[in-house]
């Protein structure tokens, strides 16, 4: 009998635990949707383009760096968003092989009417929270991340359900070096 009980206690936390995965999952899409039709922008361009607002001029691998993803995305990135006329990119005066890049007046714009997203959110209320809190949440969803196979190098580190906003995945990009 106490097995039995044991199993039925498991299978209620699975399921808190999946619907708690849920509403994150759903919370990041509403998101997306709501910001794709305010802005034309996914979460991960928004968040791109706020690692340049304010800021003198950024190269592309310090970006991709500050946000965690490859270069491959950055690139990616920075030429849909430049075909947006967010950005501009030149090359740097005293280094020719160094791209820079920077904010247009409609990329300023777009920041100025966007609205704040889950990641903003979620940074006020993780901030708030005491050392071992934060401590103790990233030990679990890194945990989580292991369970449901974390090795996928397609994965960013920031949430981004654009694939799934358009019906289709894309093929993930090949990886290509630029400097910066």
């Amino acid at each position: 009998m106490g097995h039995l009980l044991w199993d039925e206690t498991v299978q209620d936390r699975t399921k808190l635990a999946l619907t708690a995965m849920r509403k994150i999952l759903r919370r990041t899409e509403l998101n997306a949707k709501q910001l794709m039709g305010e802005t034309g922008l996914t979460p991960s361009q928004l968040i791109f383009m706020q690692m340049l607002d304010g800021r003198e001029e950024q190269t592309a691998g310090y970006v991709a760096s500050r946000m965690g993803i490859t270069q491959a995305t950055t690139t990616a990135l920075l030429q849909k968003l430049e075909s947006l006329g967010m950005i501009q990119r030149r090359r740097g005066d005293k280094d020719r092989r160094q791209v820079l890049l920077s904010l247009t007046e409609a990329g300023r714009k777009v920041l100025d009417i966007a609205p704040e997203g889950v990641h903003a959110q979620f940074h006020q209320q993780f901030s708030a929270l005491q050392d071992w809190e934060q401590s103790m949440l990233i030990a679990a969803l890194e945990r989580v991340a292991a369970m449901l196979g974390e090795d996928d190098p397609t994965v960013a580190a920031v949430l981004d359900s654009s694939e799934h906003l358009s019906g289709q995945l894309a093929p993930p990009e090949p990886d290509r070096r630029e400097d910066g």
